[in-house]
């Protein structure tokens, strides 16, 4: 569900999408289980069924609630600070497009190696290699562009 919610940007759509990738998921069961493969399955239906609905509706929505994404820490101020850094991520990873976003969420959230990246976004591990860069590298012009 997490993984969804990164994905989405939305709790509810995230919710929307892990359930539609889980009864697709039930389906093929007998398939799926047992190669290893579940967990990078789920990511891909989970994916998959993220673009379906936004190709389905022609819309992008951004999460409403950051707060609810937010860890408690100890202190108002670090709660404050962390606050803050997290709304700004969670702004910067809404401004990527999905590819890379998922990629990035993957890579970084997820810990996965470029070959699982791959194999769940459906492309060679090069491609995937270069999302991530891509992504990075858009993240890094909008981060000095804010500073300045």
């Amino acid at each position: 569900m997490r993984f969804a919610v990164l994905v989405c940007g939305d709790p509810d759509e995230a919710a929307d999408c892990v359930q539609e990738a889980l009864v697709s998921t039930y389906r093929h069961w007998k398939r799926i289980s047992g190669s290893g493969t579940e967990d990078a399955y789920l990511r891909r239906c989970v994916i998959n069924h993220h673009i379906s609905r936004w190709r389905a509706f022609r819309r992008r929505e951004t999460a409403a609630d950051v707060e609810a994404f937010e860890a408690t820490t100890t202190s108002a101020e670090d709660d404050a600070v962390a606050r803050y850094d997290e709304q700004q991520a969670w702004q910067l990873c809404q401004s990527l497009n999905r590819t890379q976003r998922a990629a990035v969420i993957l890579r970084y959230y997820e810990e996965l190696s470029f070959a699982e990246i791959a194999d769940i976004l459906g492309c060679a591990q090069s491609t995937a290699r270069s999302h991530v860069h891509r992504a990075l590298a858009q993240l890094r012009v909008r981060l000095e562009n804010e500073r300045t």
